[in-house]
């Protein structure tokens, strides 16, 4: 759910809709209008939409927010960004998903600067599986992920090879699921990109879904 643009009554309706479909989870966005739209709306920001969620509704929903180990590209500093998130926890969240990254220790050191700042809720970590390059670099550059040199300059070298580009994503994604999962991650989100097989996939590398086809 992202607020950006919407009302109180809208997002009030909402979430009646969403308690009549038995639906009890929530992950609660700022959100982005489309480019070149503008509409003046009730909510500015994540914190402001998840403290509305548990005036309106109490404890009914378990509500998640976005976290952004390398920083979200509008946070003026990593101090700021973690002083951000601390107030969407505060406000009522119970977890977090970050944005996908390819760097498990900006992961690690960013959930150690929560702990620092007494923020215990889980922070589950983001993975975009590879299978495009050219979609991938376009996609992190306007939303901030980082990937890593080393990484560029392997699936540049790969050209439209789909087929080669593909099995390194999968190796490389794999790698960073046992790095975080080992160093005491809670979990892990994937955003699968309605593109099913390359998370199940790396499932499978994992241990998980040996049993699915």
């Amino acid at each position: 759910m992202s607020c950006i643009g919407s009302s109180k009554e809208e997002i009030r309706q909402i979430l009646e809709d969403y308690r009549a479909h038995g639906i009890s989870r929530i992950v609660a966005l700022r959100g982005d209008l489309p480019s070149g739209m503008y509409r003046d709306g009730d909510f500015r920001y994540a914190e402001e939409l998840v403290k509305f969620i548990r005036a309106e509704t109490g404890n009914h929903f378990h509500i998640e927010v976005a976290a952004y180990p390398e920083i979200h590209p509008q946070a003026p500093s990593y101090d700021a960004e973690v002083k951000y998130f601390k107030r969407k926890i505060e406000a009522g969240a119970n977890a977090a998903i970050t944005q996908y990254f390819y760097n498990a220790d900006a992961y690690f050191y960013f959930s150690e600067c929560c702990q620092r700042q007494g923020i215990e809720a889980p922070i589950v970590p983001g993975i975009m599986p590879i299978t495009n390059y050219n979609q991938l670099a376009r996609f992190s550059d306007r939303c901030g992920a980082d990937i890593p040199r080393w990484m560029r300059k392997r699936l540049e070298a790969f050209g439209d090879d789909s087929e080669a580009i593909r099995a390194f994503g999968i190796e490389v994604v794999t790698k960073l699921c046992q790095k975080l999962l080992e160093g005491g991650a809670p979990g892990l989100h994937f955003y699968t990109m309605n593109r099913a097989e390359p998370t199940l996939t790396v499932c499978r590398h994992l241990g998980w879904a040996s049993n699915l086809s």
